[in-house]
């Protein structure tokens, strides 16, 4: 969820939430431990990161919002710049104004796919192919904010949430046109808050997504023709949700909620518990993704006033079976 200055007063409304504890983990649920911040970014050059997706390596692509790049950091930290998206002249995204780099998903031969809202024609979603340039293989509405992104390599077929037009998009991986998949009041923003529809994953046979207006976790299963099926809402009170990944155990996730600064750890009857806070180093996370023990947590310190810290946390996350 790139920074809108109305989201300020809510990210206010909230930080007092920052201060929940986060209590023992029952007996056989996933624990989270050994915080640390491995990398830091500059703010004042857009390096803002907004979404991730892992390398064999462990290494991780982000997508620098604000700076439209696309960045690999090593677990120690090192940083490459691997792709600039083109500048625009006179953006006119939706809720933001600024051209901005949003979602991004990794092919397994290397190839990355990220979402680009710019409110133009360079709305829609972008391929980088390892050492090349970017190349625009989807347009979406210049009114749409592409945000979440997610692939489904068998079926050849991209999945973006839509933030501003409350909706799921497909985009078939040969550039084909991209259709609605998937819409409703459940997808949708409201007026507090012009976030609807906004990180994405495909996990158990179906679209996740979450709601950052109505603080939800929604799963859309495939039908046998891979069309959307009815939206399920699983869990609620996820105030300022942005975007979340599973854990391996289920269907227990992690959610970053950015307006007051925690990671949340969601159980699969949509009970949840903080497992991470603004004192473990987190500034207004983003999305999060986890490999083998390995939690990754990027930071984008979009509302932070004082000391704006936008960095990449790692932390050690059990494989406990539940």
């Amino acid at each position: 969820m790139p920074r809108h200055p109305r989201l300020a007063a809510v990210a206010a409304a909230t930080a007092a939430l920052a201060a929940v504890a986060a209590g023992p983990a029952p007996t056989g649920e996933p624990t989270v431990s050994d915080p640390r911040v491995v990398a830091h970014f500059d703010s004042a050059a857009g390096q803002t990161p907004e979404n991730i997706a892992l390398e064999p390596d462990g290494s991780a692509d982000l997508t620098f919002s604000y700076a439209r790049q696309v960045a690999r950091v090593t677990k120690a930290g090192a940083k490459t710049v691997l792709a600039t998206l083109p500048d625009v002249t006179d953006p006119q995204t939706p809720n933001l104004g600024a051209a901005v780099v949003t979602g991004i998903a990794r092919a397994h031969d290397g190839t990355l796919y990220v979402n680009y809202a710019t409110g133009t024609d360079e709305t829609g979603v972008w391929r980088i192919r390892p050492g090349g340039a970017p190349e625009q293989i989807a347009q979406l509405p210049a009114d749409s904010l592409p945000n979440g992104l997610a692939l489904d390599e068998e079926c050849g077929t991209l999945y973006a949430a839509d933030s501003a037009r409350g909706a799921v998009w497909s985009v078939p991986l040969d550039g084909g046109e991209p259709a609605v998949w998937a819409e409703g009041p459940a997808l949708e923003p409201t007026a507090a808050l012009p976030f609807g529809a906004n990180g994405l994953k495909i996990h158990d046979d179906a679209v996740w997504v979450s709601n950052s207006a109505h603080s939800t976790l929604l799963r859309i299963p495939f039908t046998e023709d891979r069309t959307a099926g009815p939206v399920e809402t699983r869990a609620t009170g996820l105030t300022g949700i942005d975007d979340f990944t599973f854990t391996g155990h289920g269907d227990t996730a992690l959610a970053a909620l950015i307006l007051d600064s925690r990671l949340e750890l969601v159980r699969a009857d949509g009970t949840h518990r903080t497992v991470l806070t603004g004192a473990d180093g987190l500034a207004n996370p983003t999305s999060v993704a986890v490999r083998a023990k390995t939690l990754y947590v990027p930071s984008a310190a979009y509302y932070a006033t004082v000391n704006p810290d936008p960095n990449l946390l790692l932390a050690r996350i059990s494989r406990n079976k539940l």
